[in-house]
C-alpha cells in the first residue's frame, strides 16, 4: 500500500483513517444545501440522496460543511482510483501549471499526451496493445460510446447494434439507445435505432428461469441461435457492447465462460465486441481490466472515469484494423484535456507502482466475507456479487416473489439503508432493478481499516432498517 495516501490532510480531517462516529449524524439541509435547491435545475439527482455539502476531503473520507466526516465508497461512480486530493495527483497538477502547459490542444500533439498513450497502453495486456491504437474523445464516456457505435458501423457497413437487459451506456442519444433502464427512456423520442436487447447472466433473475451455469448456457444459445436465424427479425448486427460487470444495472459480474462463448460467436459472425470498461476498468475488479479475468481479447475498449485520475476524460482503444475514420469525422473540443492526461498518466503509474489493483482484489474479498455473513443473519439480503472493489447487495422482501417466482425487490428497504448508512458515516450509492441494489465503489486505495468500518456501518444500518 502507498504509505502517503493520508499525508498532508486538511486540518478540518487531520489524520482520521474511518469517521469518528459517536451518535447518528444530523442529515438536517443547511444553507449551502438550501440555496442548491432553489436554484439548480431539478434534474440535480445525487443530493436528493445525500443531503450533504462537501467542505473537504482526502483519500477516502470526505467532510461535509457541519464538521461531519464520511467514509466515500462512491468515489465519484468510480471517477477517483486514488481518492481525493491524493498527493501525487494534487502535485502533478501544480508542476503542469507552473510549466505552462495549456489546459487544452484539441487534438494537437504533446509530451504529454505521448507519455499518456504510452502508459494506457502499457496498462492494456501486450498482445491487445501491441495491435492497437487510441482515440481521445469528449470528456465524457459517453461520447466515447458515442464514437465507438460509430467506428463499429462504418468498418461493418452495417446498422444494427445489440446490447444487454441491464446495460448501462450514457445518456447520449446513442448511448441512451443502448441502456436498459427504461425510467430514463420513457419521455424520451427520436432514440438511435436499429438497437436490440439480448438477456445478460444473472442468476437471481435468470431470463430463463435457471441462473448459474445453466442460465449462462440458455443465454449464450438463445444469442447464437438469434443471430443464425433467417428469420429472427433481427439483422446481423455491426457490434456488441456490453459491460463486463454491469454497473448501473446492479453490480453484475458476466461469467468467464460466458464471455468466452460472446467473443467465439462474435468472431465467427464477424461482429465487433466492444467492452464498456468505464465504470469496471481501470484495477477496479481486481484485474488492470474486468475482461481479462475470460482471457479474451476485445475490438474495442471504452475507457473514461479513472481513466483520467479523477479528472474528465474518455478515449477508445481498439485493432487498428478497424481504424476506418477519416480525418475529423469524429470530434470534440476538450479532447485533449492536458490536466487529465497528466493525472491518467501519474494515476496508472500510482496504480501499478503500489499494487492498488491487488489492493483492490484483497480489500474487495474482505468487504465481501463480511457481507456474506451479513447475509446469513439478514433475510433482505438476497445477493452479495461483484469482483474487486465493485460490490453489490440485492435487498427483497423476505419470502415474498414476484409474478416470475423470484425474490421481489425491495427499494423502500434499500433507500433506507442508504440513508441509514449516511447517517453513520458511509456513502454508498444504488442502482440495479427498481433501485433495490447497494452498491460498493470505494477508492482503490481503500485499506484494511476503512473497509471494516465500511462493512460496521452498512451492517448497523441493515440491522436497524430491517427491524
Amino acid at each position: 500500500m502507498n504509505n502517503v495516501v493520508n499525508l498532508g490532510v486538511e486540518e478540518l480531517i487531520q489524520d482520521q483513517m474511518i469517521p469518528e462516529f459517536k451518535e447518528v449524524y444530523d442529515l438536517t439541509p443547511d444553507n449551502v444545501l438550501l440555496s442548491q435547491e432553489h436554484y439548480e435545475s431539478e434534474v440535480r439527482s445525487y443530493p436528493r440522496r445525500f443531503p450533504i455539502a462537501i467542505g473537504h476531503a482526502k483519500g477516502v473520507l470526505v467532510q461535509d460543511t457541519k464538521g461531519q466526516t464520511f467514509l466515500d465508497c462512491l468515489a465519484g461512480a468510480g471517477a477517483l482510483p486514488l481518492g481525493y486530493n491524493h498527493p501525487e495527483i494534487n502535485q502533478e497538477i501544480i508542476a503542469k501549471l507552473n510549466s505552462g502547459v495549456p489546459y487544452q490542444t484539441l487534438d494537437i500533439t504533446t509530451p504529454t499526451k505521448d507519455a499518456f498513450i504510452k502508459e494506457v497502453m502499457d496498462f492494456l495486456p501486450s498482445e491487445f496493445a501491441k495491435e492497437a491504437c487510441i482515440q481521445f474523445c469528449g470528456p465524457s464516456g459517453a461520447d466515447a460510446v458515442e464514437a465507438a457505435i460509430k467506428l463499429a458501423k462504418l468498418y461493418t457497413g452495417r446498422n444494427t447494434i445489440a446490447s444487454f437487459h441491464g446495460a448501462y451506456h450514457g445518456m447520449t442519444n446513442g448511448s441512451l439507445a443502448l441502456t436498459g433502464n427504461l425510467n430514463a427512456k420513457e419521455r424520451r423520442t427520436g432514440l438511435m435505432s436499429d438497437v436490440h436487447f439480448f438477456p445478460f447472466p444473472y442468476s437471481l433473475r435468470c431470463k430463463f428461469g435457471l441462473g448459474g451455469e445453466a442460465g449462462d448456457k440458455a443465454s449464450i444459445r438463445y444469442i447464437e441461435s438469434v443471430l443464425h436465424d433467417q428469420e429472427s427479425g433481427i439483422v446481423k448486427p455491426a457490434a456488441i457492447i456490453l459491460e463486463p460487470i454491469q454497473g448501473e444495472g446492479g453490480v453484475i459480474p458476466a461469467s468467464v465462460t460466458w464471455l468466452k462463448e460472446l467473443r467465439r460467436i462474435t468472431e465467427e459472425l464477424g461482429i465487433l465486441l466492444i467492452f464498456d470498461e468505464i465504470q469496471c476498468g481501470v484495477g477496479r475488479s481486481g484485474r488492470n481490466f474486468a475482461f481479462e479475468y475470460a482471457g479474451v481479447e476485445p475490438d474495442v475498449v471504452i475507457m473514461s472515469k479513472a481513466i483520467g485520475g479523477g479528472l474528465p476524460l474518455s478515449c477508445l482503444v481498439f485493432k487498428k484494423k478497424f481504424d476506418r475514420w477519416n480525418a475529423g469525422e469524429h470530434t470534440g473540443t476538450f479532447r485533449g484535456n492536458q490536466l487529465a492526461m497528466a493525472t491518467g498518466t501519474k494515476a496508472l503509474q500510482i496504480i501499478k507502482r503500489d499494487n492498488l489493483v491487488e489492493n483492490a482484489l484483497n480489500m474487495g474479498q474482505r468487504l465481501t466475507e463480511k457481507l456474506n455473513e451479513l447475509q446469513a443473519e439478514q433475510a433482505c439480503i438476497a445477493e452479495v456479487r461483484g469482483k474487486g472493489l465493485m460490490i453489490g447487495i440485492e435487498i427483497v422482501k423476505p419470502g415474498e416473489v414476484n409474478a416470475l417466482g423470484e425474490p421481489l425487490a425491495n427499494p423502500e428497504l434499500a433507500a433506507r439503508i442508504q440513508r441509514a448508512a449516511l447517517e453513520r458515516g458511509l456513502i454508498i450509492e444504488k442502482g440495479g432493478r427498481h433501485g433495490a441494489v447497494l452498491r460498493f465503489l470505494p477508492p482503490l486505495i481503500i485499506n484494511e481499516e476503512q473497509i471494516d468500518y465500511a462493512a460496521w456501518a452498512f451492517a448497523e444500518a441493515v440491522k436497524v432498517c430491517a427491524e
